[in-house]
């Protein structure tokens, strides 16, 4: 897994007198330039599967699960929930790019373990305006799966949901469960 302390110890110095962690980015993403070389991947998923994740950082999905880039199509958000805009990227990904898969990938210790839709209240109270998003908070990770798996398989939008899988990665042991959708 690569991290921000696995910087190469020469350009280690550069990134560090710079100041805000955008201003890391940009710095990283020079070095990152200089060494590119066009891998001459198109648009569409070599393995024509779309991966649907959770957002938290502690998730290195490409190693987890054996791919590469220009394999897959990624879409995260908090849980990986599959919402609107989640079906409105996956019908695209399946109806302009050629995905024929769709893999769900939750987690254990998931943040939205910890919240409710009491959330959106706090939001209303200090900002004056209550978002229009829901929080999709859950407390039973698999039951969230397999909440997620209808959504995909019950879409009108998609086309192809007969190779829709759930699984919850375990952040500890790094390795995948599977998830039965009955």
């Amino acid at each position: 897994m690569t991290t921000s302390a696995s910087v190469s110890v020469g350009s280690e110095d550069a990134i560090a007198r710079v100041g805000t962690v955008t201003d890391r980015v940009v710095e990283a993403n020079k070095q990152y330039a200089a060494g590119f070389g066009d891998p001459g991947l198109g648009a569409p998923p070599v393995q024509q599967v779309a991966v649907v994740a959770c957002m938290d950082a502690r998730l290195d999905l490409y190693p987890a699960l054996g791919l590469q880039l220009g394999d897959c199509h990624t879409i995260r958000n908090a849980g990986g929930v599959v919402t609107d805009d989640v079906i409105r990227s996956l019908t695209i990904s399946q109806r302009k790019l050629g995905t024929r898969s769709v893999i769900l990938v939750h987690h254990t210790a998931c943040g939205l373990e910890t919240l409710t839709e009491d959330f959106r209240t706090e939001l209303e109270t200090e900002v004056g305006q209550r978002p229009a998003w829901a929080v999709e908070s859950f407390k039973d990770v698999e039951q969230d799966v397999r909440q997620s798996m209808r959504r995909v398989r019950t879409s009108p939008f998609l086309l192809h949901t007969d190779d829709v899988r759930g699984f919850v990665l375990d952040v500890r042991t790094g390795l995948l469960h599977e998830v039965d959708p009955a």
